[in-house]
């Protein structure tokens, strides 16, 4: 039986306890032993760069998962040159991890809609299992949307593989927020990614002002 390897890419800026239930449910309900965790050089959908430098990123993402065997860390997309798309990303640990083994990535209900923009949407829908996170309490995507943009056959590939996952009402939008105004973000992400965001100072006004004064 092929082994089953769970990716789940973001920029995790910063990594909250959100991302590791999600992906935790994810691959417990894929069947998954591995989870690898794929920080991005910046959101595909989005201008802006991340707030914290990569290292900052890798560093807390060690930390949040510390003491969890299921999950990897992979640098592959921050060492790669711009743009860096998902199916290059998808090639590299096929080559990794050899042939038999089942890719599956993992996106959010809010990314369906520009799923069919991808790069080689329909090399990478047969090349992995692109699984749909539908959060427990929010009605299924509507598939039918993505008819005159998608085949039959990927959009039934689509409908088999969405995951129902756990109601985590948090976002890393929220705890940059808080930290910028000297909110409390306890219990959000774990103890040792908040002491390294107080410890380096990150995601505060002045280290904000500093970040988008360097662009």
């Amino acid at each position: 039986m092929a082994e089953k390897i769970v990716i789940f890419g973001g920029t995790f800026d910063p990594v909250h306890i959100g991302h590791i239930e999600v992906a935790q449910a994810a691959a417990e309900n894929i069947g998954a032993k591995k989870v690898v965790l794929v920080p991005a050089r910046r959101s595909p959908h989005k201008q802006q760069r991340p707030v914290a430098s990569d290292k900052d990123r890798i560093a807390m993402l060690k930390l949040a998962v510390m003491d969890k065997n299921l999950f990897q860390i992979s640098p592959i997309e921050l060492n790669r040159a711009e743009p860096s798309y998902t199916i290059d990303t998808i090639r590299h640990f096929k080559q990794q991890f050899g042939e038999g083994c089942e890719l599956f990535w993992l996106i959010g209900a809010d990314m369906l809609e520009s799923l069919p923009k991808w790069h080689k949407i329909d090399e990478l829908m047969s090349e992995c299992n692109i699984c749909v996170m539908n959060r427990g309490g929010f009605e299924k995507p509507d598939f039918n949307r993505l008819t005159s943009s998608l085949n039959i056959e990927n959009i039934k590939k689509l409908r088999k593989n969405t995951i129902e996952t756990p109601k985590i009402n948090i976002s890393s939008t929220e705890i940059r927020q808080r930290l910028m105004t000297g909110g409390d973000v306890s219990g959000l992400t774990c103890p040792a990614v908040l002491n390294y965001i107080q410890k380096h100072n990150l995601y505060s006004f002045d280290h904000q002002l500093s970040k988008n004064e360097e662009f």
